[in-house]
């Protein structure tokens, strides 16, 4: 039950729906300094290519970033298909962050099929 509640709030928070890469592509130009793009793949993923001017922790370690991720009105959380973006959601929510939109079902492969910009470290 516990997981289900979490799941649905992965896909419903403040009454907007699930997200995909796509929506993510239409709202990451104009996102605000208030919000972010987390990326939780490896790092090895990451530098191979990611969304320009997102931010890379890894899904097993955002549990130690809880507080800088506090101060951001959003936080958008994708990973390469959505397996990993979920369990950082699920570890992040624990916590009590309440200010994440996780994309799941889509991540950083339907992006680069996409053919959307990415950047390079």
């Amino acid at each position: 039950m516990i997981l289900s509640i979490i799941l649905a709030k992965c896909f419903y928070m403040d009454n907007e729906e699930f997200i995909t890469m796509k929506d993510l592509h239409d709202r990451y130009k104009g996102l605000p300094a208030t919000e972010i793009v987390l990326d939780v793949r490896s790092p090895e993923e990451y530098m191979a290519g990611h969304v320009p001017g997102s931010k890379n922790i890894p899904h097993d370690s955002v549990r130690s970033h809880f507080e800088d991720l506090k101060r951001f009105r959003k936080v958008y959380i994708h990973c390469r298909s959505g397996g990993r973006a979920k369990q950082a959601y699920e570890t992040l929510s624990a916590l009590g962050l309440t200010n994440m939109i996780c994309v799941t079902g889509s991540g950083m492969d339907d992006w680069v099929k996409s053919g959307y910009p990415i950047q390079k470290k």
